[in-house]
């Protein structure tokens, strides 16, 4: 079971690992959030006075125990649990020169800045690894280190664009709404992000046998095309270019929507036992051995027909009826949920879909579990998102040794 702040937590498996977190926005803190879970000490460094964008990407705004709202935005909050904050000014020497120290004493560095805008703070990957020979400095941008895009901004909306993902989301062609559309959530910023963990893990592994550190470059645009897998493969196997095929799966049928006697219900055949499980319900088990259904491609490309048959055969079932029935006879089925019907999903609520952690100014702040679950080594919630700045003094102390005088020094330089 994942660690709810309260019990003593067993250790994480990345226990000992210590990570310089220079990213912001999302795709970077959804790495170092996922590290800071598997256990890494995660030390997050920010502008004084303003931080990470995020924090003033609202409303929502997290509320106190009072009702009242503090300055921690919700888009801040979602990624960036585990961590500590660190204010330092990149703008001074004396700010490059103390991210410097704390680069010498930590195994990863993770950064998003545009390609190149750190070397010229001395804080580039040749830069670090001069100071920390063994470090694992991985970059996050939206085009990669090199190519004719490299120095160009990139943004999750641009990736899913170029890189396919808005070309096969939406409506059909000849549907009403026809078009594409981005996904609801920054499912490149996402990819990114996990990706960028799974190069840092490989990347420790290659240091734990070798004892060389290494460069992790990871894109947006790269990760976004990856990402489209099957649909991607449909293009390079087919040679057609995929549509938007909205509600209808491209591959398998019936594998959609469905309106019914009081709602919809969506009914996921992935088999054909499932599928002669689903017609024998609902009263026509002779499509089974139909040769226009019997296998999936049957089925895909005779959907139309088939759809027609299942909605008039559907329309007389209630909504909690399918959902009682068809997962007991082993054909998945499901309704389209918003996000407060998520939450209250009893599997959800089983496996600690949400968690709330004690905040310093709100008093308890809320977050999506991790969705790892590791019996030896599991997820640690060891604090809520930090506050801006919150453990400046305590990191430059315990990781520099610095004393108070210069922590108060640099602070009046507005270093911190």
């Amino acid at each position: 079971m994942a660690n709810d702040g309260r019990s003593e937590p067993r250790a994480g498996a990345l226990d000992g690992i210590r990570v310089l977190d220079l990213s912001r926005v999302l795709a970077g803190p959804v790495c170092t959030q996922l590290l800071a879970d598997l256990g890494a000490d995660v030390i997050k460094i920010e502008r004084p006075g303003a931080g990470d964008e995020t924090r003033q990407w609202g409303p929502p705004w997290l509320r106190d125990e009072d009702g009242n709202e503090t300055s921690e935005s919700s888009y801040y909050l979602s990624a960036n649990r585990g961590k500590r904050s660190v204010t330092v000014d990149l703008s001074q020497r004396a700010g490059i020169d103390l991210v410097r120290r704390l680069a010498v004493e930590c195994d990863v560095f993770v950064e998003n800045f545009k390609v190149g805008a750190l070397s010229k703070k001395w804080l580039g990957y040749d830069d670090i690894r001069a100071v920390r020979p063994d470090v694992i400095y991985a970059s996050i941008t939206g085009f990669g280190q090199d190519g004719p895009m490299a120095e160009q901004p990139g943004y999750d909306y641009l990736a899913q664009a170029m890189g396919g993902m808005m070309s096969v989301t939406g409506r059909a062609d000849g549907e009403p709404g026809a078009g594409p559309l981005r996904a609801g959530v920054a499912i490149a910023d996402q990819a990114t992000g996990m990706y960028a963990t799974v190069g840092i893990l490989a990347a420790l592994r290659h240091r734990d046998r070798t004892g060389e550190g290494q460069h992790v470059d990871v894109a947006l645009l790269d990760s976004q095309l990856a990402f489209m897998v099957n649909q991607g493969l449909n293009y390079l196997v087919g040679g057609t270019p995929p549509t938007r095929s909205g509600e209808w799966h491209p591959n398998l049928a019936p594998y959609q929507p469905f309106d019914v006697a009081d709602g919809r219900v969506i009914i996921a055949v992935g088999n054909d036992r499932q599928f002669a499980a689903l017609v024998e319900f609902v009263g026509l088990g002779e499509l089974a051995s139909d040769p226009r259904f019997t296998t999936n491609p049957d089925r895909n490309t005779n959907r139309e027909e088939l759809a027609a048959l299942l909605t008039s055969a559907l329309s007389v079932h209630s909504t909690a009826d399918l959902l009682t029935a068809l997962p007991r006879l082993g054909v998945p089925a499901a309704t389209v949920n918003d996000l407060a019907q998520a939450f209250d999903e009893p599997q959800i609520k089983h496996r600690g879909g949400r968690i709330d952690l004690p905040h310093e100014t709100a008093g308890s702040a809320p977050g999506i579990a991790n969705p790892l679950h590791l019996s030896a080594s599991p997820i640690r919630y060891r604090n809520a998102p930090p506050t801006l700045g919150e453990d400046t003094d305590d990191v430059l102390t315990g990781v520099l040794d610095l004393d108070p005088n210069e922590i108060a020094r640099l602070r009046e330089q507005g270093v911190l």
